[in-house]
């Protein structure tokens, strides 16, 4: 117990001061975390102790040039736990060395919100495998150097949770881990302040609970009813839940609907002080039972309420968050080939302090969502309401020119608003390309949605940050239409793009002339680049290159990249048309990696190349959909 005490002793005082003022100095409570803490430490197992160890000495250890991510479905990507574990070697081929496995704790089907609706935090879904093969697939992959990040869903449990099911009956304890009222004053009250998550599927933030006879807050869905953490039971509890997943090998934890664990009457109940007070002895819980651990926070919120979320340099709170307005930002780029707003919203990210670490995706399996900077596009004369429609008519198809092929979710016609669904390849265009391919043998339309595919796949590979793939975007998989066959998904449009990932398609991964072997050996090529030049690691100053491509075009995105002697120019190209790009650039840089390189239907060897070509990048031509990574060192850097 040396190395607990002298950890405890690290972040006594500072988790003392913060639980007492939570809890109205309840010693009580506070001496029985202590002692939880504590025998969870105790119970590590020596490989995890060990894991703890090698992490801390180089604390630094994910902020690299070489951390590449997956996010994927247990049952979409492998079947089981024994399944995904089976398919290890693929994910190693991608580089990947952080595995997202999506929710997978035992839920009620039918009532689960993808698995968002936990019923026993200590148990897998039995159709997944057990507890027991969630920590051999996280043995395996520490043994690979693959960490592994589970959803920690914190401010919710399932209706059929024990503590739920004790509520219904009546037991006051558990129904003060919720939040229950005897009639409806209460919480209309609450509604006059409280924003709708899912207006159409879900409206309100309160359910009836026949069992009870009493209402109970359901901020998302009526299933899915929010635990109360200003009953200290409950955190303590449910911080014990997240070491118990923590000894089972889970390395990283997405912390779920991170800014809704607090509520206040009066308030949006979102993002209040309280919150950051909890996830910052979250994180020290961490810090004292499994310092090898890294917290995700999920704060998909607009970006002044994002940062915050890192806590400050002497108190962080999450080790990581995701990059949600970029992510935004990229596809309303793709709709409007103007990189204007996307360059304003990256010049504010690469303002920010260097430790600061996000994680970067072009899709998840959720809904994209167009929370933009509505007050930045005015001035170009863009309104919010009929930006939306056009954004979501350009995915659907709708718009003149698109050929992408997405679905609207939650449509809330009453403010103008839906949300977006669909897979990478089939936004891109991909799957419109492969129908018109496989009717008349026309491969122009595929070819272009192949290039933006692997222009925006660049692209994301180019920030700061932890890359992270949608499983099956490595192979351009489309959307999966059977969900609405399904009753139990049909009312849900994200089930388009969280369709099963089809191994006879990745078989063909092999084959240059298909698109998943165009696909996959681009990203394969780009972030073994990305792993190989130290230019691309956190500590790297980034910046916005001014460019000209003609007037009243602002169709191409610079991006430079400098450290340690090492520069990096980056272009992308978001018009599908030929653009001449001015740069005004005066040293000599040579050619890392370009669009061209990848664009051919042939079986090619696609190991790094020499870098030997130099030119002088102050005026090129890019090709529709094209990007170009140049690279420039110093004699001293380039000796190394």
């Amino acid at each position: 117990m040396e190395e607990f005490d002298r950890r405890l002793s690290v972040y006594y005082d500072e988790m003392k001061w913060l639980y007492m003022e939570l809890y109205d100095n309840d010693t009580r409570a506070f001496d029985y975390y202590v002692s939880m803490l504590r025998d969870y430490e105790g119970a590590r197992s020596r490989e995890l102790k060990a894991w703890d160890r090698k992490r801390v000495k180089n604390e630094g250890w994910y902020k690299d040039n070489k951390r590449f991510g997956m996010l994927a479905y247990v049952d979409c990507f492998g079947g089981t736990l024994s399944g995904v574990r089976s398919h290890i070697d693929y994910i190693k081929e991608l580089s990947v060395n952080y595995l997202h496995l999506m929710p997978l704790l035992k839920s009620p089907e039918g009532r689960s919100d993808g698995g968002y609706a936990v019923s026993d935090f200590r148990s897998v879904d039995e159709k997944l495998g057990t507890m027991k093969d969630l920590s051999l697939i996280s043995k395996d992959c520490h043994r690979e150097g693959i960490s592994v990040c589970l959803d920690f869903v914190m401010n919710h449990t399932s209706e059929d949770h024990e503590w739920a099911v004790r509520a219904k009956r009546g037991e006051k304890e558990y129904q003060d881990r919720y939040f229950f009222y005897d009639n409806w004053d209460i919480p209309h009250e609450l509604e006059k302040t409280m924003p709708e998550v899912f207006p159409t599927t879900a409206p309100g933030n309160f359910s009836w609970c026949a069992e009870a006879s009493k209402v109970v807050m359901t901020t998302f869905y009526p299933y899915q009813w929010d635990l109360n953490y200003r009953n200290p039971v409950v955190f303590n509890d449910m911080t014990a839940n997240m070491l118990f997943l923590c000894n089972q090998g889970v390395d990283i934890l997405r912390l779920d609907a991170t800014p809704y664990i607090w509520k206040t009457p009066g308030t949006s109940c979102r993002n209040l002080p309280q919150v950051h007070s909890l996830v910052r002895l979250m994180r020290i819980a961490c810090e004292i039972v499994c310092p090898g651990t890294l917290l995700l926070g999920e704060i998909v919120m607009e970006p002044k309420e994002v940062v915050p979320y890192f806590g400050t340099v002497e108190h962080p709170e999450c080790h990581l968050l995701y990059n949600v307005t970029t992510m935004a930002s990229t596809w309303h780029t793709v709709a409007t080939k103007d990189v204007r707003l996307l360059e304003n919203q990256l010049s504010k990210v690469f303002m920010l302090p260097k430790d600061y670490v996000f994680l970067n995706y072009l899709r998840c399996h959720d809904d994209i969502g167009w929370g933009l900077d509505y007050p930045f596009l005015e001035q170009f004369g863009i309104k919010e309401v009929p930006h939306k429609r056009f954004l979501n008519d350009y995915f659907r198809g709708l718009f003149f020119g698109s050929s992408s092929r997405g679905e609207l979710y939650n449509d809330d016609p009453r403010i103008g608003d839906a949300r977006l669904c669909g897979t990478t390849a089939s936004l891109c265009g991909i799957e419109a390309g492969q129908e018109l391919y496989d009717a008349s043998g026309d491969r122009s339309l595929l070819s272009r949605g192949i290039a933006l595919d692997i222009m925006l796949h660049a692209f994301l590979l180019t920030l700061s940050g932890i890359p992270v793939l949608y499983s099956g975007d490595e192979i351009g998989q489309l959307n999966d239409c059977s969900y609405r066959d399904d009753p139990l998904k049909r009312d849900d449009s994200r089930y388009i793009h969280r369709g099963r990932l089809d191994w006879e398609s990745c078989e063909r991964r092999k084959r240059r002339d298909t698109r998943e072997g165009m696909l996959f050996s681009a990203i394969q090529r780009l972030e073994k680049l990305r792993g190989s030049h130290e230019v691309f690691a956190n500590k790297a100053d980034t910046f916005i290159i001014p460019l000209s491509t003609g007037e009243n075009d602002h169709s191409v995105l610079g991006i430079g990249r400098y450290y340690k002697g090492e520069k990096l120019l980056a272009f992308f190209n978001f018009s599908g048309d030929q653009r001449t790009v001015y740069t005004g650039e005066s040293e000599r840089f040579s050619v890392i990696v370009s669009s061209k390189e990848f664009l051919c239907e042939k079986n090619v060897d696609t190991s790094p190349s020499p870098e030997n070509e130099e030119v002088l990048p102050d005026r090129f031509v890019m090709d529709g959909y094209g990007f170009c990574w140049y690279g420039w060192r110093t004699k001293e850097n380039a000796a190394e």
